[in-house]
């Protein structure tokens, strides 16, 4: 076996505070357990989860959301919808919460990018256009040509790509102005969420950075970058900026209604759901990273400085502390591509369990099928940015079998990873959380394809864990983040690199960059082809 049993991880380890006071009630001593609820406003589905002071997981509560998509690229949500869902999670643990606990504090995540609209009464003025919508892929190409994206990616160390903020913006205008003109505030997604609970609107560092954050300095928006842009009355719709572990409001009466929650229950600034899975993990300092697979892929590392940034393929947010930024790679390769192979292959009423068993029955390399993951409606954005990428397979023969081509989906996910685990020189074991990674299988994959151990926290919903770590700061329960991660740390387990299997994936990998580099010239008239038959079907 490659797993080791789980142990506590030392460095995060320094010991769970007591979170317990006691009160009189009918002259009998109550033992009162404090709580913490981290929310996690995730794309296809809003988590609430309670927990201890101590780290311990109280209760929990999932909700879908739906994503519409269009013909065109369109990738939205219906705004109320999602504050629906998030009200019925927190409202859910909240109940599951016995009479003697308090709620001290709510902290809050979510899904980044995208343009999340309101007016001045605090109504979404149109759906919210997600990270993942692709209407604007001709105009990145435009921004990419004209000098514009140079601009963004000098000032705020990011790549433009469709889901991006500006850029979406300048489609929107176009195609919805008389809706989006109404608007107010531009609110992401945990933003809306904590304007629905407390009614502020403001947002943090590692959002703003996705808009006009100057990075260099991290003090604020940058005015000459939107100028140039064109785009300087949008400055206006951009809430004040807080640090993540600041106090973001507090629970309204109207709200306390809706949750379940004490009127004035402190809630948190929050940070982007990238960003905060890191906090969840232990990791704040300098040189600590981590990998996401969910929806799409992270892989990341906090660094002192836009000045010590790694790659030029990648993107950065500010931390708010200090000059830090987050350098990470977002590959749009995550786990729908599981789940459609799943779909495709007729195996929905399966379990993960039996689907990863039957993957299994086929070897390392998948009898030389290689699969390239790039199926989503955006496109790439890392460790390369084109609009027009999309998935496929090469190797297969009249000897494949359904178990090849299910494994080379599972490689080809963790092959995306470690070609951004390569660009940013990450150094040490890969510390990795999400859905996606709860597969002991693509756990495996990616230690035998980088040759570096992985290490997988045991305990789920790291993001939730994250922004609960940051509210307690928020409410004075802990002095620092690293103080309130530790008292919240939790088990894990490790997957060692195999070098004969490393042997055999180096070849996959060699094969999977030249292949998808020889095919890449054909990727936009293959979208024009997909554009075509959409156009047919409609007639």
């Amino acid at each position: 076996m490659d797993a080791e049993p789980e142990t506590t991880w030392s460095q995060m380890s320094i010991g769970s505070i007591s979170a317990m006071r006691t009160s009189k009630h009918n002259h009998e001593e109550v033992i009162m357990a404090e709580i913490v609820i981290g929310v996690d406003g995730g794309t296809t589905a809003v988590k609430a989860v309670a927990f201890s002071l101590s780290g311990d997981v109280v209760s929990t509560r999932h909700e879908s959301v739906p994503v519409r998509y269009g013909d065109h690229g369109e990738a939205e949500q219906d705004m109320n919808q999602i504050w629906e869902a998030v009200a019925t999670c927190i409202h859910g643990v909240a109940d599951a919460l016995g009479p003697e606990d308090d709620v001290v504090a709510v902290g809050l995540t979510g899904q980044g990018d995208g343009a999340w609209l309101i007016d001045e009464d605090g109504a979404p003025v149109r759906p919210a256009a997600m990270w993942l919508d692709g209407r604007a892929s001709e105009r990145v190409e435009q921004w990419n040509d004209d000098g514009r994206a140079s601009r963004v990616f000098d000032v705020t160390g990011t790549k433009v790509f469709g889901g991006l903020f500006p850029v979406l913006m300048e489609e929107l205008l176009e195609t919805d102005g008389a809706r989006v003109r109404r608007a107010a505030t531009h609110l992401n997604c945990k933003d809306w969420i904590r304007f629905k609970l407390t009614g502020n609107r403001l947002t943090d560092y590692t959002e703003a950075s996705r808009s006009y954050l100057d990075a260099t300095t991290a003090q604020g928006f940058s005015r000459g970058l939107a100028e140039d842009l064109g785009q300087s009355e949008l400055l206006d719709l951009l809430p004040e900026i807080r640090r993540s572990e600041d106090i973001g409001g507090y629970v309204t009466e109207e709200a306390s209604h809706e949750v379940g929650l004490p009127v004035g229950t402190p809630v948190g600034v929050g940070m982007l759901d990238i960003a905060v899975t890191g906090v969840g993990l232990g990791a704040a300092h300098d040189g600590e990273g981590w990998l996401i697979l969910g929806t799409t892929g992270f892989v990341g590392t906090l660094l002192p400085s836009i000045e010590d940034r790694r790659s030029k393929e990648s993107m950065l947010v500010a931390t708010g502390r200090g000059t830090q930024v987050l350098e990470f790679m977002a590959p749009m390769t995550g786990t729908p591509n599981l789940d459609w192979i799943r779909r495709t292959l007729g195996l929905a009423d399966e379990s993960w369990q039996s689907i990863e068993a039957r993957a299994r029955r086929s070897t390392p390399g998948a009898n030389g099928v290689v699969y390239l993951p790039y199926a989503s409606p955006g496109g790439e954005r890392a460790p390369f940015v084109d609009t027009n990428a999309s998935a496929s397979w090469m190797g297969m023969s009249l000897t494949t079998t359904p178990e090849d081509v299910l494994r080379s989906v599972y490689e080809g996910v963790a092959l995306s990873l470690a070609d951004c685990v390569s660009h940013l020189a990450m150094s040490g074991d890969l510390v990795v959380s999400g859905g996606g990674f709860r597969s002991d299988l693509v756990c495996e994959i990616l230690a035998d394809i980088t040759g570096k151990c992985v290490v997988r926290q045991s305990a789920p919903e790291a993001g939730a864990r994250g922004a609960a770590v940051l509210a307690l700061v928020a409410a004075g329960r802990y002095d620092t983040i690293g103080d309130a991660s530790a008292a919240m740390a939790c088990s894990f387990k490790t997957f060692d690199p195999h070098p004969e299997r490393g042997e055999i994936y180096q070849a996959v990998a060699n094969v999977y960059s030249e292949s998808r580099s020889a095919i890449r010239p054909m990727w936009p008239r293959m979208r024009a082809l997909r554009q075509i038959k959409e156009a047919d079907n409609e007639r």
